[in-house]
This record gives structure tokens, C-alpha cells and sequence, in this order.
């Protein structure tokens, strides 16, 4: 199993393409999963940039695991922008040498969504997936409140009713465990379609108000609750054990403080897991 760190996690330091490379190189990752906006920036700044970064990879003997961001398939969603965000995001993973991006199922919770609404999202889910099928690349669907993919059942059904080779999960165990689920459990349930996990944690249901967009993402939000992958109520030893000879790439996303040090601090931790 290889590690990814999310560059996600840096958004609010001053970090360059180069000095996250240096630092996943020697703290043991194999992977950096690109946040898009990470990736589009680094793209506009031409061909030089990109050759640099890609240089940084070969040296580092490391890769860009995924390019995670945003396309937008709600049933209010403008097709043909959406379709031009597809198309971006598969010229970045392109650039970058991955054959993954991730989006969410939607903007809203699986149980407020009616059976059309639902229909017109796994349709827009089966065009993108056929515009990522044929630039080689997988669409990964990431298991996430307020989204189709909200819990198990419905990320299940979801896969069965889009029916497409190109469109997979990305498993965030700790939202799939917010909803009620055993994380175990889903897994073993939606392990034909999984192609990458996301790994954090929490102290208590409660918190995980914490990884609301509208929090998460601001400079002075609240990272209440938020604690390595060995503290919080995810029970990741076990979880580990049953991924780790997946084959599969596995991501840190830390929203917390202080990132450079807790990525450190889990890397270490897996290690000694498995």
C-alpha cells in the first residue's frame, strides 16, 4: 500500500512544489495527492514549472497519487461547464503522470434527493466517466456527507446504478463512520469499486462539524477535535491491517495545525501498524 500526503493539507502555508517534495521524500511517502487548486496553479506557470516538478518526482522516486477537486454534477449543474472542468482536471492529471481524480456525488445529503434528481446526477456521473474513460483516467467518487455517497448503502447503490468502468470510490473511512457505519464493514462492501482512501480522525461525533467546507477551509476555523490516526474514535489499527496488502494508495488529509509534524508523526505510525 502506498501513502500519499495531501497537499490539501498545507492550504494555509507557504510551502513550494519543491519543499513538499523534499519533505514526503524523507519522511518515508511514496505519493503527494494534488489539491486542484495546488495542481491549476502549478499549471499556469507554464511548461517550465511542470518539467521542474515532474524533474522533483523522478529525483524524489515518487509520484502525484490523484488530482482532488471539485466537479459539479447536482441536477443544477451547468453540463457543459461541468464537462469543461472534466476536461481540465484530466489535462492536469495528464501533466502530472496520474490516472485519478477525485470529485463529490452532488451537494446534497442522499436522503433529501428524489429519484430524478438522483437520476440526473448518475446520468452527469456517466458522461464525465465516459470523458475520463477515454483520456485513460478514473473518476473517483469520495464518500462524503451531504452527497450521494453519504454512508454505505447509498455509495453502493450508486456504483451499481452508474454502471461505468471508469467511475470508482475513494474511501474516506472516518465520513463513512460520521454516518453510522461500520468502516470495516463498508469496505468489505465496497471494495470492488474502491481505488483510494483518505485517513484521518476525530475525538468525538460531535466534532466533525470541524470538516464542514465553510470551516476547514478558513485561516482562523475551528480545528477542535482533530488528532492523529492512533487517538481519535477510528479504530485505524484495525482498518490498516485489513487495507495495508490492498494495492491501493491511502492519503493523510490533516486539517489540523502544525501539519508538517502530525503527517510526520502518522507516517510513522503506519509504519509500525503494518
Amino acid at each position: 500500500m502506498n501513502v500519499s500526503v495531501c497537499t490539501i493539507s498545507f492550504r494555509h502555508m507557504l510551502l513550494s512544489f519543491a519543499d513538499i517534495a523534499q519533505y514526503v521524500h524523507e519522511q518515508q511517502f511514496q505519493a503527494i495527492e494534488l489539491w486542484g487548486v495546488h495542481a491549476r496553479s502549478l499549471s499556469q506557470g507554464g511548461a517550465a514549472v511542470i518539467e521542474h516538478c515532474l524533474s522533483l518526482l523522478k529525483l524524489y522516486h515518487i509520484e502525484v497519487s490523484m488530482i482532488s477537486d471539485y466537479i459539479d454534477v447536482s441536477p443544477q449543474a451547468d453540463r457543459n461547464a461541468s464537462i469543461l472542468k472534466c476536461d481540465e482536471l484530466i489535462a492536469l492529471a495528464h501533466q502530472f503522470g496520474t490516472n485519478k481524480i477525485r470529485t463529490f456525488a452532488g451537494k446534497a445529503a442522499s436522503q433529501s434527493v428524489n429519484s430524478h434528481e438522483r437520476e440526473m446526477i448518475v446520468n452527469h456521473l456517466q458522461i464525465i466517466g465516459d470523458r475520463c474513460a477515454a483520456a485513460g483516467i478514473m473518476l473517483l467518487i469520495e464518500t462524503h456527507p451531504y452527497t450521494l455517497a453519504d454512508h454505505t448503502e447509498s455509495t453502493l447503490q450508486l456504483m451499481k446504478e452508474v454502471r461505468h468502468d471508469a467511475v470508482k470510490v475513494n474511501l474516506d473511512f472516518l465520513h463513512l463512520w460520521e454516518a453510522g457505519d461500520d468502516p470495516l464493514a463498508s469496505y468489505v462492501q465496497l471494495q470492488n469499486w474502491v481505488e483510494n482512501f483518505h485517513l484521518k480522525n476525530i475525538t468525538s461525533l460531535e466534532n466533525c462539524k470541524v470538516f464542514d467546507s465553510n470551516n476547514v477551509y478558513a485561516p482562523s476555523g475551528s480545528r477542535s477535535g482533530i488528532v492523529p490516526l492512533s487517538d481519535g474514535q477510528v479504530d485505524y489499527t484495525s482498518i490498516l491491517r485489513a487495507i495495508h496488502k490492498s494495492g491501493k494508495n491511502a492519503s493523510l488529509e490533516w486539517f489540523g495545525d502544525d501539519p508538517l509534524r502530525y503527517l510526520a508523526q502518522d507516517r510513522q505510525w503506519i509504519q509500525h501498524i503494518v
